[in-house]
């Protein structure tokens, strides 16, 4: 019986029935998807981290011979022991453990040094690739929390799909309270009316839930290639192969029957729980608020408008899963969108346009410092260089005396008020940091050349600026010198235990720094001497970074495949001597800028699933609420309304329903931006400039477009059932 009724109204009844199917393809595709998503970023970690680290899992350093290996080996859960080679140094030895079960490392690691007699010092664990596997130090205060977070979120997500399915399912069964309430008045037990409406469920979402979770591997085989696709020239990335695994189809599958199956279970356990009569009288039904005014709707549109106010009144717990669906999509979006424009307006400023006129091409030498650099001439003479400069970078300390710092700095109130607790203040002096920039020789008479001063090799340079930080902001930075030009010598202290310094000629003072790619700290007294002068005091100074730098001008800079061509030829200049890492300027932008629209794009996505989810409420609604509408309008028309007049007041309806996201989110996005905007001391007219109106309004037009469609049909439907009856 119970079956035959639920099919007779499945057919009947096919446009909330299709609401149903159409959220539970939804919830189970953006399931499914989120599931695919998930376990690929999570593979593509765990590659990175063994690609960079290796797979080892526990690792055992000390004077270890082959007993020990043996030992080690014979452990019950050690599944492989290996010494490491390349880790292992006289008299130590290095053994990489793997274990069969890596769940009880943290347990069997101590046990096995104790077996060899070593403390637990000789022990660690490759804590990062463990903690992916969601494996922790239980001494661990604070584990990382990176797979906790994924589970957080796929919960969060299947409770929110619960209420926005819930939803259609509650309409379609509000819907026949009245014929559920004779059925339970002849008999009917509510643990069978459960059950018809479970079945009704099941038979509605078996199909669609499948489809989705198919659709949603698709769909996530398809972000992966996107991704693949937009990062394909980011430095250190590797492909991200498509993986998917039985478990995550049956786990996706689970959480997404699940969801429909609460989403269900909760208006079915409310309907079976009303008696006979209440049930006949239909208290659930669609109450108009006849007490309440529209009084700005009424005011704007007339009584059309306060009838509408009226009946969104009567709707309000039925629209809410749109309103906060359409009202979260469209800030996201729009959120989304400035946010981009205005990151991308920051990083123009402080770096691709601040940096396009430094450097085409960056070579980074490995471990190697710049003494030993003798392709330098090489490089030079490359078909397609316009200029380079090698050059490495040092540590260092200067004593300034209170008397040299310049009038300017005095005048906006001293070092200390400029510079804070960047300084150490001294018994009449200040004691500073003087980075060292060192040049080749021929780089450092480039350098000469630019600022104007005649070229010694035994001398620095002094980038004599601090930054007015009183006057100016760090977005639009103004400089004032920081010494006197008076002195003739510099004398700089290494930066370890301050003990050894080295006296030089100033050869001159200047604010403009030699064209490379640096940003100089603020409070320093840089220093540009030649690898002439470093040679005779790097004895005392030292401190030097490990790599060595080779900034080079192309001659052709518009071309990105003349770029990429000599980054090429200049990694073959050191025949494999050295490990060298190159960097091309264009492919930098080219690779922020897919980087950037990669994200909007699948940020985008969601705020677009997002706005589906509401738009399929708001059909839900429209045609879950025909039958009683029918009877609303029946009455209107009995007292003289015209056609016209509805058709109107379904305008107003929709309007109100696609509008009040809107009016909700364009305050709360202008106060982001204004925010960002101040935070990032951006000019508000390079923002106005680049505002993203086109992207925004083709949404907020597909929003109003889909939502008056759901009541042109809505509206249809009741003209067509009023001609048929």
């Amino acid at each position: 019986m119970w079956k035959d009724y639920s099919a007779s109204f499945i057919k009947k009844n096919r446009a909330s029935s299709v609401s149903i199917m159409v959220a539970a393809f939804i919830s189970a595709l953006f399931l499914s998807l989120l599931c695919s998503l998930f376990f690929n970023f999570w593979s593509y970690d765990v590659e990175q981290i063994i690609l960079e680290e290796g797979d080892w899992q526990g690792r055992i350093t000390g004077e270890l011979d082959e007993n020990a290996l043996t030992i080690i080996q014979n452990f019950a859960n050690v599944k492989k022991a290996a010494v490491n080679e390349k880790l292992s140094k006289e008299p130590e030895t290095v053994v990489d453990v793997y274990f069969q079960n890596i769940r009880t490392i943290y347990r069997d690691m101590p046990l096995i040094t104790e077996k060899l007699g070593l403390d637990i010092e000789a022990v660690s664990c490759h804590e990062l690739l463990l903690s992916r596997y969601m494996i922790h130090d239980p001494q661990d205060e604070h584990p990382p929390l990176l797979m906790a977070f994924y589970l957080a979120v796929l919960l969060i997500v299947a409770l929110s799909l619960i209420l926005i399915i819930h939803n259609s399912f509650a309409i379609s069964m509000n819907a026949r309270i009245r014929q559920f309430g004779i059925f339970s008045s002849v008999g009917a037990t509510p643990g069978q009316i459960r059950t018809c409406l479970m079945q009704e469920a099941a038979a509605l979402c078996i199909g669609p839930v499948l489809l989705g979770s198919i659709t949603g591997i698709g769909s996530g085989f398809g972000a992966i290639q996107i991704i693949n696709l937009l990062a394909a020239d980011v430095t250190g990335r590797h492909e991200a192969v498509f993986r998917y695994h039985p478990l995550i189809f049956a786990a996706s599958i689970v959480v997404s029957i699940l969801t429909v199956f609460i989403s269900a279970w909760l208006p079915a356990r409310k309907l079976s729980k009303l008696t006979p009569l209440e049930a006949i009288r239909n208290v659930g039904e669609l109450q108009l608020k006849k007490k309440k005014h529209s009084r700005f709707l009424s005011l704007l549109f007339g009584i059309e408008g306060e009838l509408a106010g009226n009946a969104l009144k009567a709707q309000k717990k039925a629209m809410r899963t749109s309103t906060l669906s359409l009202t979260l999509s469209f800030l996201g979006f729009t959120v989304m969108l400035c946010f981009f424009t205005l990151s991308g307006i920051s990083t123009n400023h402080t770096y691709f346009e601040r940096y396009q006129d430094a450097w085409d091409v960056m070579a980074t030498v490995k471990d190697t410092g710049i003494e030993k650099i003798e392709q330098t001439e090489e490089i030079r003479g490359l078909q397609g260089v316009q200029s380079c400069i090698v050059y490495q970078k040092a540590e260092a300390f200067s004593a300034v005396s209170e008397s040299n710092i310049s009038d300017e700095v005095n005048s906006l109130g001293g070092l200390g008020a400029i510079a804070g607790s960047f300084v150490t203040a001294g018994e009449g002096a200040y004691l500073v940091k003087a980075p060292i920039v060192i040049l080749d020789d021929a780089g450092f008479e480039e350098y000469c050349e630019q600022i104007g001063i005649v070229p010694k090799m035994n001398g620095s340079i002094v980038l004599n600026r601090i930054w007015d930080s009183i006057n100016s902001n760090f977005r639009y930075k103004e400089y004032v010198p920081f010494i006197k030009e008076e002195q003739k010598t510099i004398t700089l202290q290494d930066a370890g235990q301050g003990e050894n310094s080295a006296e030089i000629p100033i050869l001159g003072f200047t604010q403009e720094a030699p064209v490379l790619r640096e940003e100089y700290p603020n409070d320093t007294l840089v220093q540009f001497i030649s690898l002439s002068a470093w040679e005779k005091i790097a004895g005392q100074i030292g401190n030097t970074e490990a790599d060595t730098y080779i900034r080079i001008l192309g001659k052709n800079r518009s071309d990105p495949e003349e770029l990429r061509a000599l980054e090429t030829d200049i990694v073959q200049t050191f025949k494999g001597e050295y490990a060298v890492e190159t960097e091309n300027r264009l492919q930098e932008k080219i690779s922020d800028n897919r980087m950037q629209k990669g994200a909007m794009l699948i940020l985008g996505a969601f705020c677009v699933l997002l706005a589906l989810i509401g738009i399929s409420n708001v059909f839900s609604n429209t045609l879950g609420f025909v039958r009683q509408r029918k009877r609303e309008f029946a009455q209107y028309i009995s007292v003289g309304m015209t056609p016209d007049s509805m058709r109107k007041m379904f305008c107003i309806e929709a309007l109100v329903i696609a509008g009040r996201p809107l009016l909700i989110t364009l305050p709360l996005t202008v106060i982001f931006v204004g925010f960002m905007i101040t935070a990032s001391y951006l000019n508000p007219m390079e923002f106005l400039v680049k505002v993203p109106i086109v992207p925004i309004m083709i949404f907020i037009l597909a929003i109003f477009g889909f939502v008056f469609l759901a009541y042109y049909i809505g509206g249809k439907r009741i003209r067509t059932d009023r001609r048929e009856n």
